[in-house]
Protein backbone atom coordinates (compact mmCIF):
# COMPACT_ATOMS: atom_id res chain seq x y z
CA UNK A 1 0.00 0.00 0.00
CA UNK A 2 2.82 2.32 0.99
CA UNK A 3 4.94 1.59 -2.02
CA UNK A 4 2.06 1.64 -4.41
CA UNK A 5 0.92 5.24 -2.67
CA UNK A 6 4.25 6.65 -3.10
CA UNK A 7 5.14 5.22 -6.53
CA UNK A 8 1.83 6.93 -7.89
CA UNK A 9 2.92 10.46 -6.23
CA UNK A 10 5.93 9.92 -8.04
CA UNK A 11 4.53 8.99 -11.51
CA UNK A 12 3.38 12.38 -13.36
CA UNK A 13 0.24 11.22 -16.02
CA UNK A 14 -0.59 13.77 -18.10
CA UNK A 15 -4.45 14.65 -18.18
CA UNK A 16 -6.28 14.91 -20.92
CA UNK A 17 -8.11 18.06 -20.06
CA UNK A 18 -5.50 20.19 -19.57
CA UNK A 19 -5.87 21.91 -23.58
CA UNK A 20 -9.14 24.18 -22.29
CA UNK A 21 -8.83 27.42 -20.60
CA UNK A 22 -7.94 28.36 -17.18
CA UNK A 23 -10.85 28.53 -14.64
CA UNK A 24 -11.49 30.19 -11.47
CA UNK A 25 -9.44 27.78 -9.25
CA UNK A 26 -6.30 28.26 -11.62
CA UNK A 27 -6.73 32.39 -11.07
CA UNK A 28 -6.87 31.64 -7.00
CA UNK A 29 -3.96 29.19 -7.08
CA UNK A 30 -1.75 31.41 -9.52
CA UNK A 31 -2.47 34.55 -7.65
CA UNK A 32 -1.59 32.45 -4.31
CA UNK A 33 1.91 31.60 -5.71
CA UNK A 34 2.98 35.27 -6.72
CA UNK A 35 1.59 36.53 -3.48
CA UNK A 36 3.51 34.16 -1.52
CA UNK A 37 6.68 34.82 -3.95
CA UNK A 38 6.40 38.34 -3.52
CA UNK A 39 5.46 38.79 0.16
CA UNK A 40 9.03 36.27 0.92
CA UNK A 41 11.09 38.38 -1.59
CA UNK A 42 9.98 41.84 -0.39
CA UNK A 43 10.37 40.58 3.32
CA UNK A 44 13.81 38.95 3.10
CA UNK A 45 15.49 42.01 1.19
CA UNK A 46 14.04 43.62 4.59
CA UNK A 47 16.93 41.85 5.65
CA UNK A 48 20.18 43.02 3.93
CA UNK A 49 19.93 46.56 5.32
CA UNK A 50 22.81 47.87 7.54
CA UNK A 51 23.93 46.81 10.70
CA UNK A 52 26.65 48.27 12.95
CA UNK A 53 25.88 47.79 16.29
CA UNK A 54 25.80 50.18 17.85
CA UNK A 55 25.29 53.44 15.53
CA UNK A 56 22.85 51.53 12.89
CA UNK A 57 20.85 48.86 14.94
CA UNK A 58 16.71 48.22 14.14
CA UNK A 59 14.46 50.01 16.13
CA UNK A 60 11.61 48.47 17.62
CA UNK A 61 8.10 50.15 16.85
CA UNK A 62 5.00 49.08 19.36
CA UNK A 63 2.90 50.61 16.91
CA UNK A 64 -0.35 47.70 16.18
CA UNK A 65 0.47 48.75 12.68
CA UNK A 66 4.27 47.41 12.89
CA UNK A 67 2.91 43.79 13.64
CA UNK A 68 1.72 42.58 10.03
CA UNK A 69 5.53 43.22 8.98
CA UNK A 70 6.96 42.35 12.09
CA UNK A 71 4.83 38.85 12.14
CA UNK A 72 5.62 38.20 7.78
CA UNK A 73 9.47 38.49 9.15
CA UNK A 74 9.50 36.04 12.02
CA UNK A 75 7.36 33.60 9.86
CA UNK A 76 9.97 33.74 6.98
CA UNK A 77 12.59 32.99 9.82
CA UNK A 78 10.64 29.99 11.23
CA UNK A 79 10.04 28.32 7.41
CA UNK A 80 13.78 28.94 6.90
CA UNK A 81 14.69 27.04 10.09
CA UNK A 82 12.12 24.37 9.41
CA UNK A 83 13.51 23.76 5.72
CA UNK A 84 16.93 23.53 7.35
CA UNK A 85 15.87 21.11 10.39
CA UNK A 86 13.60 18.87 7.36
CA UNK A 87 17.11 18.61 5.21
CA UNK A 88 19.20 18.20 8.79
CA UNK A 89 16.45 15.10 9.82
CA UNK A 90 16.91 13.17 6.82
CA UNK A 91 20.66 13.51 6.41
CA UNK A 92 21.59 13.04 10.64
CA UNK A 93 18.54 10.49 11.16
CA UNK A 94 18.96 8.84 7.90
CA UNK A 95 22.85 7.98 8.78
CA UNK A 96 21.86 7.17 12.72
CA UNK A 97 19.33 4.33 11.76
CA UNK A 98 21.33 3.00 8.87
CA UNK A 99 25.16 2.49 10.03
CA UNK A 100 25.53 0.83 13.65
CA UNK A 101 29.00 2.72 14.02
CA UNK A 102 27.80 6.17 13.03
CA UNK A 103 24.63 5.41 15.74
CA UNK A 104 27.21 5.17 18.17
CA UNK A 105 27.92 8.54 18.04
CA UNK A 106 24.74 10.10 16.35
CA UNK A 107 22.44 9.10 18.59
CA UNK A 108 24.42 10.54 21.94
CA UNK A 109 25.40 13.30 20.37
CA UNK A 110 21.71 14.19 19.59
CA UNK A 111 20.94 13.55 23.22
CA UNK A 112 23.42 16.45 24.51
CA UNK A 113 22.61 18.86 21.48
CA UNK A 114 18.98 18.55 22.29
CA UNK A 115 19.89 18.90 26.04
CA UNK A 116 21.77 22.27 25.37
CA UNK A 117 19.22 25.31 25.93
CA UNK A 118 18.96 27.47 22.95
CA UNK A 119 20.72 30.47 25.09
CA UNK A 120 23.74 28.39 25.40
CA UNK A 121 23.82 28.14 21.17
CA UNK A 122 22.98 31.62 21.29
CA UNK A 123 26.22 32.51 23.85
CA UNK A 124 28.20 30.97 20.73
CA UNK A 125 27.04 31.86 17.16
CA UNK A 126 25.59 35.35 17.55
CA UNK A 127 28.90 36.98 17.57
CA UNK A 128 30.08 34.45 14.84
CA UNK A 129 27.25 35.41 13.00
CA UNK A 130 27.74 39.09 13.36
CA UNK A 131 31.38 38.65 12.30
CA UNK A 132 30.52 36.61 9.20
CA UNK A 133 27.97 39.33 7.79
CA UNK A 134 30.00 42.39 9.06
CA UNK A 135 28.11 45.26 8.27
CA UNK A 136 25.00 43.72 7.52
CA UNK A 137 21.57 42.67 9.47
CA UNK A 138 21.77 39.09 7.66
CA UNK A 139 24.33 38.15 10.41
CA UNK A 140 21.86 38.91 13.12
CA UNK A 141 19.35 37.04 11.08
CA UNK A 142 21.25 33.67 10.88
CA UNK A 143 21.67 34.03 14.43
CA UNK A 144 17.86 34.16 14.93
CA UNK A 145 17.55 31.33 12.42
CA UNK A 146 20.04 29.35 13.76
CA UNK A 147 18.42 29.69 17.07
CA UNK A 148 15.13 28.22 15.57
CA UNK A 149 16.22 25.81 14.40
CA UNK A 150 18.02 24.55 17.29
CA UNK A 151 14.37 24.75 18.69
CA UNK A 152 12.90 22.13 15.72
CA UNK A 153 15.59 19.68 14.70
CA UNK A 154 15.87 17.66 17.05
CA UNK A 155 12.89 16.68 17.83
CA UNK A 156 12.00 16.02 13.89
CA UNK A 157 15.17 14.02 14.15
CA UNK A 158 14.67 11.48 17.18
CA UNK A 159 11.34 11.06 15.28
CA UNK A 160 12.33 10.07 11.81
CA UNK A 161 14.79 7.83 13.20
CA UNK A 162 12.56 6.04 15.15
CA UNK A 163 10.64 5.16 12.01
CA UNK A 164 13.41 4.12 10.14
CA UNK A 165 14.37 1.43 13.31
CA UNK A 166 10.91 0.85 12.95
CA UNK A 167 10.08 -0.04 9.59
CA UNK A 168 7.38 -3.23 9.16
CA UNK A 169 9.59 -6.37 8.88
CA UNK A 170 7.69 -7.41 5.70
CA UNK A 171 8.21 -4.67 3.83
CA UNK A 172 11.62 -3.87 4.31
CA UNK A 173 11.98 -8.18 3.08
CA UNK A 174 9.63 -6.75 -0.19
CA UNK A 175 11.93 -3.92 -0.95
CA UNK A 176 14.97 -6.25 -0.72
CA UNK A 177 13.37 -9.14 -2.74
CA UNK A 178 12.61 -6.05 -5.66
CA UNK A 179 15.82 -5.09 -5.26
CA UNK A 180 15.27 -1.57 -4.86
CA UNK A 181 18.15 1.09 -4.57
CA UNK A 182 19.04 2.82 -1.47
CA UNK A 183 17.25 6.18 -3.13
CA UNK A 184 14.45 4.30 -3.91
CA UNK A 185 14.24 2.31 -0.56
CA UNK A 186 14.44 5.96 1.10
CA UNK A 187 11.75 7.29 -1.42
CA UNK A 188 9.39 4.70 -1.92
CA UNK A 189 9.26 3.46 1.67
CA UNK A 190 10.82 4.89 4.51
CA UNK A 191 10.06 8.01 3.78
CA UNK A 192 6.36 7.47 3.24
CA UNK A 193 6.41 5.12 6.44
CA UNK A 194 8.06 8.04 8.58
CA UNK A 195 5.72 10.78 7.17
CA UNK A 196 2.88 10.67 9.48
CA UNK A 197 4.76 11.04 12.46
CA UNK A 198 7.99 13.68 10.68
CA UNK A 199 4.36 15.77 10.04
CA UNK A 200 2.81 15.67 13.30
CA UNK A 201 6.44 16.41 14.68
CA UNK A 202 7.05 18.72 12.33
CA UNK A 203 4.31 20.49 13.59
CA UNK A 204 5.08 20.24 17.30
CA UNK A 205 8.92 21.43 16.56
CA UNK A 206 7.29 24.45 14.83
CA UNK A 207 5.53 25.43 17.57
CA UNK A 208 8.69 24.76 19.69
CA UNK A 209 10.36 27.59 17.63
CA UNK A 210 7.38 30.39 18.58
CA UNK A 211 8.03 29.19 21.78
CA UNK A 212 11.66 30.63 21.73
CA UNK A 213 11.03 34.02 19.22
CA UNK A 214 11.37 36.27 21.84
CA UNK A 215 14.77 34.73 22.71
CA UNK A 216 16.10 34.54 19.00
CA UNK A 217 14.97 38.14 18.22
CA UNK A 218 15.58 40.02 21.58
CA UNK A 219 18.93 38.17 22.32
CA UNK A 220 20.58 39.53 25.56
CA UNK A 221 24.15 37.67 25.99
CA UNK A 222 27.49 38.44 27.34
CA UNK A 223 26.58 41.87 28.76
CA UNK A 224 24.98 43.09 24.83
CA UNK A 225 21.61 43.48 23.35
CA UNK A 226 20.53 42.72 19.94
CA UNK A 227 17.07 43.26 18.86
CA UNK A 228 15.76 41.75 15.69
CA UNK A 229 12.52 43.06 14.23
CA UNK A 230 9.91 40.43 14.30
CA UNK A 231 6.65 39.25 16.83
CA UNK A 232 9.19 38.12 19.53
CA UNK A 233 11.16 41.25 20.15
CA UNK A 234 7.75 43.32 20.02
CA UNK A 235 6.69 41.32 22.59
CA UNK A 236 9.89 41.98 24.58
CA UNK A 237 9.84 45.59 24.11
CA UNK A 238 5.60 45.38 25.62
CA UNK A 239 7.32 43.71 28.55
CA UNK A 240 10.20 46.28 29.31
CA UNK A 241 7.11 49.08 28.84
CA UNK A 242 4.76 47.13 30.23
CA UNK A 243 2.60 47.75 27.58
CA UNK A 244 -0.33 45.82 27.96
CA UNK A 245 -2.61 46.53 25.09
CA UNK A 246 0.70 45.81 22.87
CA UNK A 247 0.84 42.40 24.41
CA UNK A 248 -2.92 42.46 23.35
CA UNK A 249 -2.32 43.10 20.06
CA UNK A 250 0.60 40.82 19.75
CA UNK A 251 -1.08 37.94 21.03
CA UNK A 252 -4.12 38.35 18.70
CA UNK A 253 -1.72 38.24 15.67
CA UNK A 254 0.21 35.39 16.56
CA UNK A 255 -3.20 33.41 17.15
CA UNK A 256 -4.41 34.71 13.75
CA UNK A 257 -0.98 34.13 12.17
CA UNK A 258 -1.15 30.18 13.79
CA UNK A 259 -4.81 29.70 12.11
CA UNK A 260 -3.63 30.78 8.79
CA UNK A 261 -0.55 28.66 8.89
CA UNK A 262 -2.75 25.56 9.87
CA UNK A 263 -4.75 26.54 7.06
CA UNK A 264 -2.77 26.91 4.55
CA UNK A 265 0.24 24.60 5.39
CA UNK A 266 0.01 22.17 8.23
CA UNK A 267 -3.51 20.59 7.29
CA UNK A 268 -3.22 20.40 3.66
CA UNK A 269 0.35 18.30 4.56
CA UNK A 270 -1.57 16.42 7.25
CA UNK A 271 -4.40 15.78 3.94
CA UNK A 272 -1.69 14.27 1.52
CA UNK A 273 0.16 12.47 4.18
CA UNK A 274 -3.01 9.88 5.05
CA UNK A 275 -2.34 8.50 1.94
CA UNK A 276 1.11 6.66 3.27
CA UNK A 277 -0.79 5.24 6.39
CA UNK A 278 0.44 1.74 6.83
CA UNK A 279 -2.57 -0.32 6.17
CA UNK A 280 -4.24 -3.59 4.53
CA UNK A 281 -8.08 -1.45 4.17
CA UNK A 282 -8.70 1.84 3.13
CA UNK A 283 -9.91 4.15 5.70
CA UNK A 284 -12.36 6.95 5.03
CA UNK A 285 -10.18 9.74 3.07
CA UNK A 286 -9.46 12.64 4.30
CA UNK A 287 -10.45 15.61 2.68
CA UNK A 288 -10.05 19.53 2.78
CA UNK A 289 -11.15 22.70 1.12
CA UNK A 290 -7.44 23.98 -0.26
CA UNK A 291 -6.43 20.55 -1.17
CA UNK A 292 -9.55 20.31 -3.43
CA UNK A 293 -8.93 23.37 -4.93
CA UNK A 294 -5.40 22.72 -5.93
CA UNK A 295 -6.45 19.24 -7.34
CA UNK A 296 -9.24 20.72 -9.41
CA UNK A 297 -7.02 23.36 -10.91
CA UNK A 298 -5.54 22.75 -14.03
CA UNK A 299 -2.33 24.47 -13.16
CA UNK A 300 -0.08 22.46 -11.06
CA UNK A 301 -0.60 19.95 -13.56
CA UNK A 302 0.71 22.37 -15.92
CA UNK A 303 3.84 23.09 -13.77
CA UNK A 304 3.61 19.09 -13.39
CA UNK A 305 4.24 18.50 -16.48
CA UNK A 306 7.16 21.09 -16.78
CA UNK A 307 8.83 19.90 -13.68
CA UNK A 308 7.88 16.25 -14.38
CA UNK A 309 11.09 15.18 -17.13
CA UNK A 310 13.96 16.56 -15.19
CA UNK A 311 12.72 15.31 -11.89
CA UNK A 312 11.93 11.94 -13.26
CA UNK A 313 16.21 12.52 -14.44
CA UNK A 314 17.18 12.78 -11.28
CA UNK A 315 15.16 9.89 -9.55
CA UNK A 316 16.73 7.72 -12.57
CA UNK A 317 20.18 8.94 -11.88
CA UNK A 318 19.79 8.80 -7.82
CA UNK A 319 18.67 5.21 -8.47
CA UNK A 320 21.32 4.13 -10.91
CA UNK A 321 24.32 5.55 -8.33
CA UNK A 322 22.81 4.00 -5.49
CA UNK A 323 21.80 0.33 -7.32
CA UNK A 324 21.49 -2.75 -5.00
CA UNK A 325 23.83 -5.44 -6.44
CA UNK A 326 23.37 -8.15 -8.49
CA UNK A 327 24.64 -10.46 -5.53
CA UNK A 328 24.00 -9.03 -2.02
CA UNK A 329 27.42 -9.84 -0.53
CA UNK A 330 27.09 -11.83 2.54
CA UNK A 331 26.46 -10.20 6.04
CA UNK A 332 29.90 -10.36 7.68
CA UNK A 333 30.15 -10.77 11.22
CA UNK A 334 31.53 -7.38 12.96
CA UNK A 335 34.69 -7.54 13.76
CA UNK A 336 35.28 -7.63 17.35
CA UNK A 337 38.95 -5.87 17.33
CA UNK A 338 37.45 -3.04 14.66
CA UNK A 339 34.59 -2.65 17.17
CA UNK A 340 36.60 -2.04 20.57
CA UNK A 341 39.28 -0.12 18.58
CA UNK A 342 36.28 2.43 17.78
CA UNK A 343 34.74 1.84 20.88
CA UNK A 344 38.03 3.14 22.88
CA UNK A 345 38.12 5.75 20.24
CA UNK A 346 35.62 7.68 21.28
CA UNK A 347 35.88 6.88 24.81
CA UNK A 348 39.05 9.03 24.81
CA UNK A 349 37.78 11.65 22.75
CA UNK A 350 34.79 12.15 24.85
CA UNK A 351 37.18 11.68 27.92
CA UNK A 352 39.19 14.66 26.43
CA UNK A 353 36.43 16.93 25.60
CA UNK A 354 35.20 16.35 29.33
CA UNK A 355 38.58 17.18 30.76
CA UNK A 356 38.86 20.20 28.82
CA UNK A 357 35.71 21.46 29.49
CA UNK A 358 36.48 20.25 33.68
CA UNK A 359 39.99 22.25 33.64
CA UNK A 360 37.81 25.51 32.22
CA UNK A 361 35.19 25.39 34.48
CA UNK A 362 37.64 24.73 37.21
CA UNK A 363 39.93 27.54 36.51
CA UNK A 364 37.15 30.51 36.88
CA UNK A 365 34.73 28.61 39.78
CA UNK A 366 35.16 25.70 42.43
CA UNK A 367 34.58 22.35 43.19
CA UNK A 368 31.48 24.17 45.72
CA UNK A 369 30.46 25.93 42.53
CA UNK A 370 30.09 22.11 40.84
CA UNK A 371 27.90 20.94 43.54
CA UNK A 372 25.52 23.65 43.57
CA UNK A 373 24.76 23.27 39.70
CA UNK A 374 24.14 19.36 40.78
CA UNK A 375 21.91 19.87 43.56
CA UNK A 376 20.07 22.69 41.06
CA UNK A 377 19.93 20.32 38.33
CA UNK A 378 18.19 17.79 40.50
CA UNK A 379 15.60 20.26 41.66
CA UNK A 380 14.62 21.29 37.68
CA UNK A 381 14.67 17.26 37.29
CA UNK A 382 12.15 16.73 39.99
CA UNK A 383 10.24 19.13 37.81
CA UNK A 384 10.59 17.77 34.89
CA UNK A 385 9.83 14.44 35.93
CA UNK A 386 6.21 15.62 37.20
CA UNK A 387 5.63 17.08 34.38
CA UNK A 388 5.80 14.16 31.83
CA UNK A 389 3.90 11.93 34.50
CA UNK A 390 1.10 14.25 34.45
CA UNK A 391 1.18 14.86 30.87
CA UNK A 392 0.80 11.54 30.13
CA UNK A 393 -2.02 10.64 32.11
CA UNK A 394 -4.04 13.71 30.56
CA UNK A 395 -2.87 14.06 27.12
CA UNK A 396 -2.41 10.32 26.36
CA UNK A 397 -6.17 8.89 26.05
CA UNK A 398 -7.07 13.02 24.35
CA UNK A 399 -4.49 12.09 21.79
CA UNK A 400 -5.70 8.58 21.56
CA UNK A 401 -9.60 10.09 20.23
CA UNK A 402 -8.03 12.56 18.32
CA UNK A 403 -5.83 10.20 15.91
CA UNK A 404 -8.70 7.55 15.59
CA UNK A 405 -11.60 10.11 14.79
CA UNK A 406 -10.97 12.11 11.78
CA UNK A 407 -14.22 14.06 12.55
CA UNK A 408 -12.79 14.77 15.83
CA UNK A 409 -9.15 15.64 14.24
CA UNK A 410 -10.72 18.11 11.92
CA UNK A 411 -12.42 19.76 14.38
CA UNK A 412 -9.58 19.65 16.76
CA UNK A 413 -6.77 20.22 15.25
CA UNK A 414 -6.76 24.02 14.86
CA UNK A 415 -8.05 24.08 18.31
CA UNK A 416 -4.81 22.02 19.55
CA UNK A 417 -2.53 23.60 17.06
CA UNK A 418 -3.39 26.69 18.35
CA UNK A 419 -2.50 25.88 21.87
CA UNK A 420 0.60 23.86 20.50
CA UNK A 421 2.37 26.26 18.58
CA UNK A 422 1.16 29.83 20.65
CA UNK A 423 4.61 30.62 22.36
CA UNK A 424 3.77 30.08 25.89
CA UNK A 425 6.33 32.41 26.89
CA UNK A 426 3.60 35.19 25.24
CA UNK A 427 1.79 34.68 27.94
CA UNK A 428 4.09 34.34 31.17
CA UNK A 429 4.05 38.63 31.46
CA UNK A 430 0.05 38.07 32.14
CA UNK A 431 1.01 34.93 34.77
CA UNK A 432 4.36 36.45 36.47
CA UNK A 433 1.70 39.28 37.45
CA UNK A 434 -0.96 36.70 39.07
CA UNK A 435 1.56 34.98 41.05
CA UNK A 436 2.77 38.51 42.09
CA UNK A 437 -0.56 38.93 43.47
CA UNK A 438 -1.46 36.02 44.33
CA UNK A 439 1.60 35.74 46.44
CA UNK A 440 2.97 32.29 44.63
CA UNK A 441 6.43 31.64 44.37
CA UNK A 442 7.88 30.80 41.14
CA UNK A 443 9.18 27.61 42.69
CA UNK A 444 5.72 25.88 41.61
CA UNK A 445 4.72 28.45 38.86
CA UNK A 446 7.55 27.11 36.79
CA UNK A 447 6.40 24.15 36.58
CA UNK A 448 3.24 25.45 35.07
CA UNK A 449 5.10 27.82 32.51
CA UNK A 450 7.25 24.64 31.55
CA UNK A 451 4.24 22.35 30.99
CA UNK A 452 2.96 25.09 28.38
CA UNK A 453 5.99 24.92 26.32
CA UNK A 454 6.64 21.42 26.20
CA UNK A 455 3.61 19.30 27.33
CA UNK A 456 2.58 19.36 23.61
CA UNK A 457 5.26 17.31 22.09
CA UNK A 458 3.85 14.28 23.72
CA UNK A 459 0.26 14.78 22.89
CA UNK A 460 1.24 15.45 19.23
CA UNK A 461 3.42 12.03 18.82
CA UNK A 462 0.34 10.31 20.73
CA UNK A 463 -1.81 11.55 17.82
CA UNK A 464 0.24 10.88 15.50
CA UNK A 465 1.13 7.27 16.82
CA UNK A 466 -2.86 6.76 17.24
CA UNK A 467 -3.31 7.59 13.40
CA UNK A 468 -0.54 5.40 11.79
CA UNK A 469 -2.67 2.58 13.55
CA UNK A 470 -3.58 0.22 10.74
CA UNK A 471 -7.56 0.71 10.36
CA UNK A 472 -7.95 -3.39 9.49
CA UNK A 473 -6.16 -3.51 13.24
CA UNK A 474 -8.55 -1.54 14.81
CA UNK A 475 -11.49 -3.19 13.02
CA UNK A 476 -10.26 -6.72 14.44
CA UNK A 477 -10.23 -5.45 17.36
CA UNK A 478 -13.94 -4.54 17.18
CA UNK A 479 -15.51 -7.43 15.41
CA UNK A 480 -13.61 -9.39 18.58
CA UNK A 481 -15.80 -7.12 20.69
CA UNK A 482 -12.58 -6.00 22.31
CA UNK A 483 -13.58 -4.10 25.51
CA UNK A 484 -12.22 -0.64 26.07
CA UNK A 485 -9.51 -2.07 29.09
CA UNK A 486 -8.98 -4.70 26.80
CA UNK A 487 -8.14 -3.32 23.58
CA UNK A 488 -5.90 -0.81 25.17
CA UNK A 489 -3.81 -3.45 26.33
CA UNK A 490 -3.57 -5.58 23.00
CA UNK A 491 -3.59 -2.80 20.72
CA UNK A 492 -3.77 1.01 21.57
CA UNK A 493 -1.32 0.75 24.14
CA UNK A 494 1.08 -1.02 21.98
CA UNK A 495 0.90 0.98 18.51
CA UNK A 496 1.48 4.35 20.00
CA UNK A 497 3.74 2.82 22.24
CA UNK A 498 6.71 4.07 20.42
CA UNK A 499 5.66 7.25 19.36
CA UNK A 500 4.83 8.27 23.17
CA UNK A 501 8.49 7.49 23.85
CA UNK A 502 9.47 9.90 20.94
CA UNK A 503 7.01 12.39 22.70
CA UNK A 504 8.15 11.54 26.00
CA UNK A 505 11.98 12.16 25.33
CA UNK A 506 11.07 15.61 22.92
CA UNK A 507 8.83 16.66 25.77
CA UNK A 508 11.68 16.25 28.61
CA UNK A 509 14.37 17.94 26.25
CA UNK A 510 11.79 20.64 25.45
CA UNK A 511 10.94 20.77 29.29
CA UNK A 512 14.75 21.14 30.34
CA UNK A 513 14.72 23.97 27.55
CA UNK A 514 11.82 25.89 28.66
CA UNK A 515 13.28 25.88 32.45
CA UNK A 516 15.97 28.73 30.99
CA UNK A 517 12.65 30.99 30.46
CA UNK A 518 10.26 29.12 33.12
CA UNK A 519 12.49 29.56 35.93
CA UNK A 520 13.22 33.48 35.79
CA UNK A 521 10.48 36.03 34.39
CA UNK A 522 9.77 39.41 34.55
CA UNK A 523 7.38 42.29 34.04
CA UNK A 524 9.22 45.70 33.86
CA UNK A 525 11.22 45.99 36.71
CA UNK A 526 10.23 43.06 38.50
CA UNK A 527 11.71 39.48 37.90
CA UNK A 528 11.10 36.25 39.30
CA UNK A 529 13.51 33.79 40.04
CA UNK A 530 12.87 29.97 41.01
CA UNK A 531 15.31 27.66 42.25
CA UNK A 532 17.09 25.58 39.38
CA UNK A 533 19.59 25.09 37.18
CA UNK A 534 17.25 26.55 34.19
CA UNK A 535 17.27 29.85 35.80
CA UNK A 536 21.20 29.43 37.02
CA UNK A 537 22.16 29.05 33.15
CA UNK A 538 19.82 32.32 32.56
CA UNK A 539 21.72 34.43 35.08
CA UNK A 540 25.27 33.18 33.48
CA UNK A 541 24.29 34.05 29.79
CA UNK A 542 22.83 37.16 30.94
CA UNK A 543 25.80 38.56 32.87
CA UNK A 544 28.40 36.96 30.46
CA UNK A 545 30.19 34.36 33.00
CA UNK A 546 31.74 31.45 30.93
CA UNK A 547 32.21 29.47 33.03
CA UNK A 548 29.45 29.32 34.66
CA UNK A 549 27.42 29.24 31.50
CA UNK A 550 29.75 25.99 30.50
CA UNK A 551 29.18 24.82 33.73
CA UNK A 552 25.40 25.49 33.93
CA UNK A 553 25.27 23.58 29.75
CA UNK A 554 27.34 20.48 30.68
CA UNK A 555 25.22 19.85 33.89
CA UNK A 556 22.43 20.23 31.82
CA UNK A 557 23.20 17.99 29.24
CA UNK A 558 24.51 15.68 31.66
CA UNK A 559 21.15 15.28 33.12
CA UNK A 560 20.03 14.81 29.81
CA UNK A 561 21.95 12.19 28.70
CA UNK A 562 21.89 10.10 31.44
CA UNK A 563 18.25 9.85 32.26
CA UNK A 564 18.11 9.57 27.85
CA UNK A 565 20.61 6.46 28.86
CA UNK A 566 19.06 4.49 31.72
CA UNK A 567 15.63 5.19 30.65
CA UNK A 568 14.58 6.35 26.97
CA UNK A 569 17.45 4.70 25.07
CA UNK A 570 15.96 1.37 27.08
CA UNK A 571 12.27 2.00 26.08
CA UNK A 572 12.92 2.87 22.59
CA UNK A 573 14.49 -0.66 22.65
CA UNK A 574 11.66 -1.98 23.44
CA UNK A 575 9.34 -0.10 21.51
CA UNK A 576 11.43 -1.22 18.15
CA UNK A 577 11.67 -5.34 19.35
CA UNK A 578 8.35 -6.05 21.40
CA UNK A 579 5.64 -3.38 20.18
CA UNK A 580 6.43 -2.91 16.38
CA UNK A 581 3.51 -3.24 13.90
CA UNK A 582 3.99 -5.57 11.75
Amino acid sequence: MVLENWRKSLTYKPAGGLRPGLGLADVAVGLGILTLLYGAARVGAESLVRFNPPEQVPAISLSPWALPNYAARSTLRMFVALACSTLFTFIYGYAAARSRRAEKVLVPLLDILQSVPVLGFLSVTVTAFIALFRGSLLGLEAASIFAIFTAQAWNMTFSFYQSLRSVPQELDEMATLYRLSRWERFTRLELPAAAIGLLWNAMMSFGGGWFFLAASEAISVLNRQYTLPGLGSYVAAAVDARNLPALGWAILTMVALIVLIDQFFWKPLVTVADRYKLELSAGQPRRFWLVDLWRSARLPRYLGALAHPPLAWIDRRLSHLTAAPARPAPRKKPSELADRVYNASLLIAVAGLMVAAARFVLSGVGLHEVGHAALLGLITCARVILLIAAATVVWTPVGVAIGFSPRLASISQPVVQVLASFPANFLFPFATMGFIRLGLSLNWGSMFLMALGSQWYLLFNVIGGAQSIPNDLREMSASFGLRRAREWRVLIGPGIFGAWVTGAITASGGAWNASIVSEMVSWGNTTLTATGLGSYIAQATSRGDWPRIVLGVGMMSIFVVGINRMLWRRLYDLAETKYRLG
